[in-house]
């Protein structure tokens, strides 16, 4: 048993880590690689996801590191943070720190979809205010994504609409939410670096770098591996800084979803996971999925299939045995566009 914190410990601020970055980023590869370089530290993680069934979560669950509990994962699923301050985060928030122990710091990995800046603003409400401070805010940036250009309009499509309707509308759904995380962060984690070369990789420095308006601190990651050293212990204090974090949304009241949608398709078991995968990248590529996420069955196997997709590129692995009386269900959630042909997508993930 941990020895009981001591006044001074008890009257100092938690440090809080707000993790943001689009769908898909490697949000949660990045914090299951602090917990596994937690030394001992007592970390708390509040992870949130766009829809109603939580995968990251189950996913840290599953971490099987040392030190790293499930009631040390809090999982808020069903709405973003940025929406849903009062009913979830602050809750959430007072029962960690209501703890006999309260984790020594806390890390929070928002939606994919999910606006940092006003999940920052929360903590300046009078119940954490005094209590909890946001150390830094971490953007994680998908290299091949970025490089793919997924996050910026093609200038030549730009160019053409300019020439047919001599108007141009700059701003995607997609590049507004990537541009307000990436303005409210302290830290950029460009991803994925190992999918790209030297030249895409400027491109994503480029792209960083034209969308804000200050050179902002970048370091390089492949497979979401990172030193705690760089990414906590900013000492942003991000809450009273927060003119300074610019955003597309500074004057809507509640924030909402209307550009996106997301859903969960049961799948059946698969007897080859190759054959799955390749059926997940057609269905991705011909109706613009934007993620994939879940788990399925596989026969005769003892251990669950993880299958993760962002676009088109899809990952697969066995992350863990299934557990005695567990029900063996596979689900896939799918998030796309408002617009994304649901019944199409459910049949074709059923052939």
């Amino acid at each position: 048993m941990p020895a009981a914190p001591t006044a001074a410990a008890l009257s100092a601020k938690v440090p809080a880590t707000v993790v943001t970055g689009f769908l898909g980023a490697g949000k949660t590869t990045l914090i299951r690689s602090l917990l596994e370089q937690a030394d001992g530290r007592r970390l708390a993680l509040i992870v949130n996801e766009f829809g109603d069934v939580g995968v990251d979560g189950e996913i840290l669950r599953a971490c099987g590191i040392e030190g790293c509990r499930d009631d040390d994962v809090i999982e808020l699923a069903n709405g973003c943070l940025c929406c849903t301050v009062a009913d979830d985060f602050v809750p959430a928030i007072e029962a960690l720190l209501a703890r006999p122990h309260p984790p020594e710091h806390i890390i929070i990995e928002t939606s994919g979809l999910a606006l940092p800046k006003p999940l920052v603003r929360a903590f300046n409400w009078p119940a954490v205010k005094t209590r909890v401070t946001v150390d830094g805010v971490v953007a994680v940036v998908d290299a091949a994504a970025a490089a793919e250009g997924r996050f910026a309009p093609d200038p030549a499509a730009l160019e053409a609409q300019r020439r047919d309707a001599g108007t141009v509308d700059h701003e995607t759904p997609v590049e507004e939410v990537f541009e307000d995380q990436i303005l409210c962060a302290d830290l950029i984690v460009v991803n994925k670096t190992d999918l790209v070369d030297a030249d895409g990789l400027a491109r994503v420095e480029a792209l960083i770098r034209d969308a804000l308006p200050h050179r902002p601190r970048l370091v390089h990651t492949a497979g979401g591996r990172a030193d705690p050293r760089v990414l906590l212990g900013l000492g942003a204090a991000a809450e009273d800084d927060l003119d300074r974090r610019r955003s597309h949304h500074e004057d809507d009241g509640d924030h909402d979803h209307d550009d996106f949608t997301s859903f969960v398709v049961e799948l059946a078991p698969q007897p080859d996971p190759d054959a799955l995968a390749e059926r997940l990248r057609a269905v991705a590529a011909a109706h613009g999925v934007l993620r994939l996420k879940g788990f399925v069955t596989v026969p005769g196997k003892p251990m669950r299939l993880l299958v993760q997709g962002v676009g088109a590129r899809i990952q697969a692995h066995y992350d863990r045995l299934w557990k005695p009386g567990e029900e063996r269900t596979g689900r896939l959630v799918v998030i796309g566009e408002t617009g994304l042909d649901r019944a199409a997508v459910e049949a074709a993930l059923a052939g």
